[in-house]
């Protein structure tokens, strides 16, 4: 029986590692799993799997210094199991600050087997001179855009392109919902200080579009009760206490449906809008630092994949000092007010949606993971 030891630092990686084990155990069983991951991985993997992405998952420079002894406890105790169990395969999802440099300590510590990474870090974005030391350290890559393949492939390192799981994740998901006229939604992220940065300008913002528009009603996505409770101390300080009563809790892929317009956090939801056609706005902001740090190194223009993806605007991204109530109202009352505005961004969302690949995406990353194991028997 196969061992794999896989690890995953964020909410979004413990989705795909989840959707990878069952791939791996439909099609290629029975497999054992240890490692590092969610709720999701721990209930496919069993014990073996600790749950610690919801402390793991924070975002921003600063946010990462405060949890430094935490981080590099949780580092070496993962090294040292690695060693010790010598699994078949270790397979990296996502988390590049984190897993980058475990590839590297453990070559440093002469591990042998295959290391495998799914879900392709933006170096693209941030450190393209990453790609020659992964290409050094990681045995195949397995990305879910089209654009990544021949970028990891010009370094030497192999390089898999499956598709974005999404596509699947999004057919299953799709309801016969209409849109609700005059129906706004806020989605301010996955992570608490997301909702702490984003949502009292949205809320700012709501009370602008009102006064334009005082038909305008609005829902607000929480992605966990956490959240919710975060959401509600923010409202009772605001003058908004009555958007209270607009929260909804986990159930955002539906009101992505229902909604006519959207504010939605920068990050896998804004993908996600895309794929149900829903017309948004991208918002950010980060720590200053951070973001100044960030914008120092960042190698692209845009923040938004479906800008990446495309090549151009097809998003208005407000981002830092332009994420201010004014922006983000003139952006929403300018969907609400024209529906072919919102039409034409729908026709360019399905063609940005066509360039992820036609589904089987875990399947076809499970396929990519073994057909690496047995290279590494057979070599």
């Amino acid at each position: 029986m196969k061992q794999l030891f896989l690890v995953a630092g964020e909410l979004s990686g413990d989705t795909h590692g989840a959707g990878l084990m069952r791939a791996l155990q439909e099609f290629h069983g029975p497999v054992r799993f240890r490692g590092l991951g969610g709720p999701l991985m721990r209930a496919v993997g069993g014990e073996g799997m600790e749950d610690w992405a919801a402390k793991a998952g924070v975002v921003g420079l600063w946010e990462v210094l405060k949890m430094y002894g935490f981080f590099k406890h949780k580092f070496e105790k993962t090294l040292s199991l690695i060693v010790e169990v010598k699994p078949d395969a270790v397979i990296l999802i996502d988390y590049p600050g984190f897993n980058l440099r475990l590839a590297e300590a453990l070559r440093d510590r002469g591990f042998k087997e295959r290391i495998i990474f799914y879900i392709s870090p933006q170096v693209w974005a941030w450190k393209r001179g990453r790609i020659k030391t992964m290409a050094q350290v990681l045995d195949l890559m397995i990305c879910i855009f089209p654009f990544e393949k021949p970028l990891y492939e010009k370094s030497g390192l192999h390089t898999i392109f499956a598709g974005h799981p999404m596509v699947d994740r999004i057919k299953a998901l799709k309801k016969d919902v209409p849109r609700e006229p005059g129906l706004v939604g806020f989605f301010p992220g996955s992570r608490a200080n997301e909702v702490i940065r984003l949502l009292p300008t949205l809320l700012r913002a709501a009370m602008l579009i009102r006064a334009k528009l005082p038909a305008t009603r609005f829902v607000i996505s929480a992605a966990n009760a956490n959240l919710k409770e975060r959401m509600l101390k923010i409202m009772a300080a605001s003058a908004l206490p009555e958007a209270a009563g607009w929260i909804e809790l986990n159930n955002s892929h539906e009101l992505m449906q229902r909604v006519e317009c959207a504010a939605v956090c920068s990050g896998t939801a804004t993908l996600e809008a895309a794929c149900f056609g829903l017309p948004y706005v991208l918002v950010y902001k980060v720590n200053p630092i951070t973001y100044a740090v960030g914008r120092s190194v960042m190698k692209l223009k845009y923040l938004g994949i479906v800008n990446i993806l495309a090549g151009g605007d097809v998003v208005t991204e407000l981002v830092q000092d332009d994420f201010n109530a004014e922006c983000v109202a003139s952006e929403l009352t300018g969907f609400l007010s024209d529906p072919a505005r919102r039409e034409a961004l729908r026709e360019k969302f399905a063609h940005v949606v066509s360039l992820l690949g036609e589904g089987g995406a875990y399947h076809r990353a499970a396929d990519a993971v073994m057909e690496s194991l047995t290279a590494a028997s057979t070599s």
